[in-house]
């Protein structure tokens, strides 16, 4: 069965669980398809998304599934994992939740995979990227080849914003 098959019924499967898929690939060959499925916790953070533990239960109700409802052969391997921290963006929701932030994009539009700030999701199929040189671009979500988050580190010897406040205690 197809990935575009299986998409649907995954995600509300996932769903039902209280987690999000991120991201679903079918890799490996025709006789012993890989199944890849990144889940999340719904607006989770960094230190709040999911667990080793989260994945191992997604995994084996997954399974469960699938093979009660006969979607893949006998012979697959399913992967459950997290996004990781340069997480993959894949639906409009995904590019709605992390506007402002930096992601690397490959598009023909762009020239091929570049660092850009995600500025706006004026619809469903649209995104408006900002490159390097301070120049927007609106295009199609289908022209979208690849797409992840880049993670932000803070410079060091930089000054911090007014009311960034670092972890630990107060002393």
């Amino acid at each position: 069965m197809s990935v575009d098959a299986l998409l649907a019924p995954i995600r509300d499967h996932i769903a039902g669980l209280g987690f999000e898929l991120v991201d679903l690939r079918r890799v490996g060959t025709a006789q012993r398809p890989i199944l890849q499925v990144r889940v999340d916790r719904p607006d989770s953070r960094p230190g709040q998304g999911v667990t080793a533990d989260d994945c191992a239960g997604i995994s084996r109700s997954l399974e469960r599934f699938l093979e009660s409802s006969a979607m893949v052969g006998p012979r697959y391997v399913l992967e459950v994992s997290s996004p990781g921290i340069e997480r993959p963006l894949r639906w409009p929701e995904h590019w709605r939740r992390f506007v402002g932030q930096l992601a690397r994009v490959r598009a023909d539009a762009l020239g091929g995979r570049r660092q850009v700030r995600i500025m706006a999701v004026p619809d469903d199929e649209h995104v408006t990227l900002r490159g390097e040189d301070g120049a927007e671009l609106t295009l199609p979500l289908a022209d979208v080849r690849e797409a992840r988050l880049v993670v932000e580190l803070p410079a060091f010897g930089k000054p911090r914003p007014p009311g960034h406040r670092t972890g630990g205690s107060a002393g």
